[in-house]
């Protein structure tokens, strides 16, 4: 039986990601502001989206937009009912940064370096990173490879909780992992490399989505 995704997203449809579940041996099923109701789903995943509220990591928002507060809420309430439940959690650009403030880490609200990371008017922008041995970046890619960006904000402060396991060659972190849950996330957008979206200069983003449906469909 294939596995039952839960995809929170933004005011705005998120057609890459359900297309990508689809495609890679799931059922999507997506809502924005979704009731946590991890009994009916095998994993949680939170998209990319806007900025996340400052206030949640005790700052004043000096570079911060699109921030939905009420999305904040929801996603904070999702993630506590999936890990009680014991199930898997991907998070994808915001959805990256959203956990690490969720477990008490903090964000740069605007990179010093944004330009590298921010979409050009071709489409997203592709960069090196480095993975670190062991971790899931590595075993799906490498030690080494191109990924897409498209983000004015990174991690500052590192949850204690949560490992960095890929970077940007300017220390951006753009991968990490829960030192004992099922939780995992990157700064990138798979969703945007895979299908008809894939690129020649960058991974495939499907070897991921495929690789947290088998960690769904083990739960």
């Amino acid at each position: 039986m294939k596995p039952e995704i839960l995809i929170s997203f933004g005011k705005e449809p998120v057609p890459n990601y359900p297309a990508a579940v689809e495609a890679f041996g799931g059922t999507p099923s997506g809502a924005y502001l979704p009731a946590p109701e991890p009994e009916r789903y095998d994993a949680l995943l939170l998209s990319g989206g806007g900025d996340v509220a400052p206030a949640r990591y005790g700052e004043e928002n000096t570079a911060c937009f699109r921030v939905d507060e009420a999305r904040d809420e929801a996603e904070f309430r999702l993630i506590d009912a999936f890990l009680r439940a014991g199930k898997p959690i991907l998070g994808i650009c915001r959805g990256h940064q959203v956990l690490n403030v969720y477990f008490g880490g903090s964000l740069v609200q605007h990179l010093p370096g944004a330009e590298k990371h921010t979409p050009t008017p071709a489409g997203d922008g592709v960069h090196r990173t480095r993975a670190l041995a062991g971790s899931f970046p590595a075993e799906l890619y490498g030690a080494e490879f191109s990924v897409n960006s498209a983000h004015h904000q990174g991690i500052g402060r590192l949850a204690p909780e949560l490992e960095a396991v890929q970077w940007a060659e300017d220390g951006v972190i753009e991968a990490c992992r829960h030192r004992s849950l099922p939780v995992w996330s990157v700064q990138w957008h798979p969703e945007r490399l895979c299908l008809r979206h894939a690129r020649p200069d960058a991974v495939d983003g499907g070897v991921l989505f495929r690789w947290f449906l088998e960690q769904a469909a083990k739960k």
